[in-house]
């Protein structure tokens, strides 16, 4: 597969659901503007028809892969985040060591520094953000977790993760420790909701990346 092409999981002519790579933007920034997941489908798009429109939902991290949705009206953008709260989202996170307790929920209020840092505290004047997780699989060195987030907070997952002191591996934002992995274990593996048009309920679900598994059977990283 050609490293710009898009990986379509799911469109009509509502919407698009993309799988999206680690390392791409969702959407531009002050120093990239074309480089990014919503021009790759903004261009995909405009070579069906020119007149086609694309509006973005909701992002990852730049570092985070996994599932995307794009609306292709203003009208079905709207309709998908006024009900985003009842939108599943999961995702598979690969972390340090292993956790005590096998499942539980992580609850605090987030901050932002003015270097982008995001850190919890008890204070209600941050946001509240709620992450809820199990373990799926463990060896003696790293953890698969299971999440799901009950609100969409950034860097939630990485911070809740680093605050009960299992950080994701290759979080090079807020994992110490040194190692050679060369990218956020982290992926956005399934989403459900209802159609904005049809209601018809739509469940889309990825397979664990490869390169987590290789993790997983290596000594050490």
């Amino acid at each position: 597969m050609k490293k710009d092409k898009l990986k379509i999981i799911y469109e009509d002519k509502y919407l698009l659901v993309v799988n999206k790579d680690s390392k791409l933007l969702t959407i531009a920034n002050l120093k990239e503007k074309e480089n990014t997941l919503f021009h790759k489908v903004y261009l995909y798009l405009k070579k069906k028809n020119k007149n086609n429109k694309v509006f973005i939902v909701h992002r990852l991290d730049y570092d985070t892969s996994g599932l995307v949705i794009f609306a292709k009206s203003l009208e079905v953008k709207n309709i998908l985040q006024a009900n985003w709260d009842k939108v599943t989202r999961k995702y598979m996170a690969l972390v340090d060591g292993n956790l005590k307790n096998k499942e539980g929920v992580i609850k605090s209020y987030l901050k932002e520094t003015r270097t982008n840092l995001v850190y919890s505290t008890n204070s209600k004047d941050g946001k509240l953000a709620i992450t809820t997780y199990k373990v799926i699989y463990e060896n003696k060195n790293y953890s698969l977790l299971d999440i799901n987030i009950k609100t969409g907070r950034k860097n939630q997952i990485r911070v809740h993760l680093n605050d009960i002191g299992n950080p994701i591996v290759g979080d090079k934002k807020y994992n110490q420790k040194k190692s050679k992995v060369n990218r956020l274990c982290l992926h956005a593996y399934y989403l459900e909701f209802f159609h904005p048009i049809t209601k018809e309920k739509l469940q889309f679900e990825l397979d664990i990346p490869p390169y987590f598994l290789k993790i997983l059977k290596s000594v050490n990283l």
